[in-house]
């Protein structure tokens, strides 16, 4: 039979995390519209930031639950969907 297994993470400070990846979407780098584009290609605006982030990890099986503090690198990455705007498309722990 199998058992089911619940896994939760929850982040220190998820407001602090919140603004980091808030200020990413509100960058604003050189325009590359205006470039001519080789083959018909179009250009893909992107904007990354690395940050830690920690929390705690519990993992239940039914019967017991552990948690386990942890900290690790994160990397999270916009790209531009419209014309002043970002969209957080890719975020990836980096360990």
């Amino acid at each position: 039979m199998k058992k089911s297994l619940h896994i939760k993470a929850i982040i220190d400070h998820p407001g602090f995390l919140e603004d980091i990846v808030e200020k990413l979407a509100y960058r604003h780098y050189e325009n590359l519209s205006n470039r001519s584009a080789t083959f018909n290609r179009e250009f893909l605006e992107t904007s990354s930031t690395e940050t830690y982030v920690s929390g705690s990890m519990a993992i239940e099986d039914g019967s017991e639950e552990i948690n386990m503090p942890f900290i690790t690198r994160f990397l999270f990455t916009c790209i531009k969907v419209d014309k002043d705007v970002y969209s957080l498309e890719w975020g990836v722990s980096l360990s």
